[in-house]
């Protein structure tokens, strides 16, 4: 029986995607290895966001064909939707699968035949191109063009589902924003939302197997239900999540700042099942370089939608991510991006240098910022934000916490995740995936350290 191994690289809704990927191999009957090194056909579903995600997947590619020369490589994903005849020119690349034909993977591998082609290609659009090399084949048409939503759970952890915690559910794809900055409209296509009914029958089939918490997810989650000819808002989804199923908590991730509407933050702020989490990217707090990005708020704006999070939720993680060295991002620039930052009640950053998209109009802005200056201010917010979190974390020492267990045991503790996102030590061995009351003691590695507490109860 044939076997099959797929690699991720990049975000939650790659990794939504790589899920399905399995499940079009699992469905056609074969099995799935356990490295590249031990399987015939390795999937490298990819990232393209910035240079180093491109070359992560050029590395992966050398890597499998020295380790397993026997196989075949076939390349998917963002960098193979952007630059396809570029992916398709490297050893031992057997196929090119965009993001287009994603959802026909399989069926590429395995047929040449037009039912191949997804239901909303034209037969002209599925172009299997004999490209550079005379072994690779390229399947990429119009993402535009594509209305299909792939994505299957994904769990944190590895192993059986009985091993799995925190499932991430994919449930919107695509942006209809055009960030200067940005590739990923252009690899991923149009906004495009799952159904209600889809959502609610994923999320009460997880739960029915004993899944206690779930991530919601998209590239741009907030715009979820705008593409529907009779369009809903987020705050439906939550809403129907919250009376249509018995999940025990949903976390939701990132949200852009002018989707936080004031129903959203009450709705977090008021049930004791959403998790006290809020991720609002804010990229730059200079108003001229937020401009130059074709961001659609001010800073003060983001100020507003912050200090209300955090006025409704006092206790929740806020985080945001921030990208230093966008082109004539000046000393004053950086400086007020700095000031906004430590002026707000952040607990954790995702910081990004700014990385040159072909086909973006950052990559054609002049007054490019150089790198050396750029991974210093990058170096600057980094050290701000890890002052930051230690200072929330140690708010909780004496504390009780509600945590769900992870499927991590280092002989003396087992991992844990806070209601609130910060990592957590519990004393012991316990069972994976369970929501516990926690007694923090102290702060230690960047991890709160706790024991359980004797008087337990559910949720």
């Amino acid at each position: 029986m044939a076997s099959f191994y797929v690699e991720n690289f990049g975000c939650r809704a790659t990794q939504a995607d790589g899920a399905a990927i399995e499940r079009q191999f699992e469905d056609r009957g074969l099995t799935r290895a356990s490295a590249p090194a031990q399987s015939e056909i390795v999937v490298l579903n990819t990232c393209t966001v910035t240079a180093a995600a491109d070359q992560d997947a050029r590395a992966a590619i050398r890597r499998i064909r020295r380790e397993n020369p026997d196989c075949q490589i076939v390349v998917t994903g963002c960098y193979a939707q952007r630059a396809p005849a570029e992916v398709a020119s490297l050893p031992g690349v057997n196929r090119v699968v965009g993001n287009s034909h994603k959802s026909q993977l399989a069926d590429v591998i395995f047929s040449r035949q037009a039912d191949a082609v997804p239901r909303n290609a034209s037969n002209s659009d599925f172009v299997p191109l004999s490209s550079l090399t005379s072994q690779s084949e390229i399947f990429v048409s119009d993402i535009f063009a594509h209305t299909e939503l792939l994505g299957a759970p994904v769990f944190d952890g590895p192993g059986s589902n009985n091993d799995r915690t925190r499932p991430n559910l994919k449930v919107q794809d695509g942006c209809d924003n055009r960030c200067s900055f940005c590739v990923i409209p252009y690899v991923r296509g149009q906004s495009r939302s799952l159904p209600l009914p889809q959502i609610v029958e994923q999320i009460n089939a997880l739960v029915n197997s004993g899944f206690r918490e779930v991530v919601i997810s998209g590239i741009n989650l907030g715009r979820w239900g705008r593409d529907f000819d009779a369009p809903l808002r987020f705050e439906d989804m939550i809403e129907q999540i919250l009376n249509q199923t018995d999940l025990q908590k949903l976390r939701i991730s990132s949200v852009e700042p002018m989707d936080w509407s004031d129903e959203l933050i009450r709705m977090a702020a008021t049930s004791s099942r959403i998790a006290k989490h809020a991720h609002v990217p804010l990229q730059s707090g200079s108003d001229r370089v937020l401009r130059g990005m074709h961001r659609k708020y001010r800073p003060w704006h983001y100020r507003e939608k912050i200090e209300k999070i955090r006025a409704a939720m006092p206790t929740a993680a806020i985080g945001a991510d921030v990208m230093v060295g966008f082109p004539g991002e000046t000393e004053a620039d950086f400086e007020e991006t700095w000031r906004l930052i430590e002026d707000l009640p952040f607990t954790y950053l995702h910081v990004f240098t700014y990385s040159s998209r072909p086909g973006t109009p950052g990559a054609s802005m002049g007054d490019q910022v150089p790198v050396q200056i750029a991974r210093e201010r990058n170096r600057i917010l980094r050290e701000l934000a890890a002052q930051k979190k230690l200072a929330f974390m140690r708010t909780f020492a004496g504390q009780t916490m509600d945590a769900i267990t992870l499927n991590t045991f280092d002989g003396t503790s087992t991992e844990a995740l806070t209601d609130n996102y910060l990592k957590l030590r519990l004393e012991g061995r316990h069972e994976a995936n369970q929501w516990l009351k926690a007694q923090v003691q102290r702060v230690e590695a960047g991890a709160l350290i706790a024991v359980k507490e004797a008087t337990q109860f559910s949720l």
